[in-house]
């Protein structure tokens, strides 16, 4: 090579990296509602979750090669899934010239009340978004996010989205994510019982009129909640931790649930209900000793009605959605 050439070339340190091709990612459960935010509160539950491995292909599609996992029969038409159509608004916003090639593997059960579609959408963004050349931050992929979640419930809410992207306590609105500061000591006790109570059944449960004040008393618990999560005050927490307006409606589709909720209270919640559209119910603690305790009193709640459940209890100040390494994290 001539003198010219070699001050003419760039350093090796400034060649970019070839992008990869393949990411793959996990995105957390999550409770939704959290009693007093309907559709837009939510919380990330570490415990259970879903992977996706994505793969940039050349030909400008989105394909689902295959679901793996605890739920069978899920469509592998993207336009019918709900992470397939999270990636097709990716690719349509952003104008790729490039498509992507989706596998699944479902760690949490539909119907569950614990964000299972949404955390396909989250795992699959999060894996698509690191293939990128200009990666976009977490709060960006909301709204394909909430493309994808409108193909199972009918709707775009983002109360389980939210939390499985920024992680912990977030209020979800259609157009912001807002993170909530809770104090790391706080725990949440969530309980899945082994039967199924799909999102749009519970949704239709909610048809009816309301009272005004009804409005009013949610209204002023979601603020209670809201304002002692911001001041790490318990006793406001346990004022304002009560679902009047959606639990009422809904009590009848959980089986045992007044038994499975007193069973949470009596650990010294700070209040309980129903997880997302349900069935599974979680309560919400100052430590992790009653979680755990209250955990093990609400499977055995459960069970006096013939119901096994699996318990997961974690920091209601849980993790979001992450790549994680395909030699020891995946399923």
């Amino acid at each position: 090579m001539s003198a010219d050439a070699l001050c003419n070339a760039a350093p090796a340190s400034a060649v970019a990296p070839p992008r990869p091709r393949v990411a793959r990612a996990f995105a957390p459960a999550s409770v939704g509602n959290v009693a007093v935010g309907f559709d837009i509160l939510g919380h990330a539950m570490a415990g259970a979750g879903d992977h996706a491995e994505v793969r940039a292909i050349d030909e400008p599609v989105v394909r689902i090669a295959a679901i793996h996992g605890t739920v069978a029969g899920l469509p592998l038409d993207p336009y019918r899934n709900t992470a397939g159509m999270a990636l097709l608004a990716l690719r349509e916003d952003l104008r790729l010239p490039h498509g992507f090639e989706l596998t699944l593997y479902k760690g949490i059960a539909l119907g569950s009340g614990m964000g299972g579609s949404a955390a396909s959408c989250a795992a699959a963004l999060v894996a698509a978004n690191a293939l990128l050349s200009q990666p976009l931050p977490p709060a960006a992929l909301y709204r394909y996010a909430l493309d994808g979640e409108a193909v199972a419930s009918g709707s775009r809410h983002g109360d389980n989205l939210g939390p499985m992207l920024l992680g912990g306590l977030v209020l979800a609105t259609h157009e912001r994510l807002l993170r909530i500061p809770v104090p790391p000591d706080w725990h949440c006790a969530l309980v899945h019982p082994h039967c199924v109570l799909e999102t749009r059944r519970a949704r239709a449960a909610l048809a009816g009129d309301y009272a005004l004040g009804e409005f009013v008393a949610q209204s002023a618990n979601l603020a209670l909640v809201l304002a002692g999560c911001f001041q790490g005050d318990a006793a406001l927490v346990r004022e304002g931790l009560k679902d009047t307006l959606v639990e009422p409606r809904r009590a009848a589709l959980v089986p045992a649930f007044m038994r499975v909720k007193q069973a949470a209270l009596d650990h010294r919640a700070l209040g309980a209900s129903i997880s997302g559209g349900g069935p599974s119910v979680f309560g919400w603690y100052e430590h992790r000793a009653d979680a755990e305790a209250a955990a093990t009193a609400m499977r055995a709640a459960f069970a006096e009605a013939g119901l096994g459940s699996d318990a997961f209890v974690d920091a209601v100040d849980g993790p979001p959605a992450r790549l994680v390494d395909p030699l020891h994290d995946m399923p």
